[in-house]
């Protein structure tokens, strides 16, 4: 079986800035609940593509860029609008690609946010 992995980074200016605008309490607030957020829809996006529910699919991963930018998922952001574009080319090989590269990319990122988090306290 072939092991996909790919280096995340997030932009830390981003956090920064957040922190910097909203002070440390309004900032960990705006990051815990874009996480909980994140990982609620990427559910909710694997969810939709094994229905075969593909508009709601499309809505699910449009909505992960928005939130992935506010908190400086920059490839996570990417490769949601990848999925959107798949699903409005109507191409299913590259909708299960990108899908799966979404799911990997959205683990890596919460968990390298919640590190950061840590190492912040």
């Amino acid at each position: 079986m072939l092991k996909q992995t790919e280096v995340v980074r997030l932009n830390a200016g981003r956090l920064e800035e957040l922190y910097a605008q909203l002070g440390e309490a309004g900032a960990e607030d705006v990051v815990c609940r874009a996480l909980e957020e994140l990982a609620l829809r990427l559910s909710h996006t694997e969810r939709c593509h094994r229905e075969g529910q593909l508009a709601d699919m499309r809505k699910s991963a449009r909505s992960l860029v928005a939130i992935a930018d506010q908190i400086g998922m920059q490839l996570l952001a990417r490769v949601a609008t990848d999925v959107t574009i798949s699903v409005d080319n109507e191409d299913m090989v590259a909708v299960t690609a990108t899908l799966s590269r979404l799911l990997r990319i959205g683990d890596s990122s919460l968990s390298e946010v919640w590190d950061m988090q840590d190492l912040s306290i």
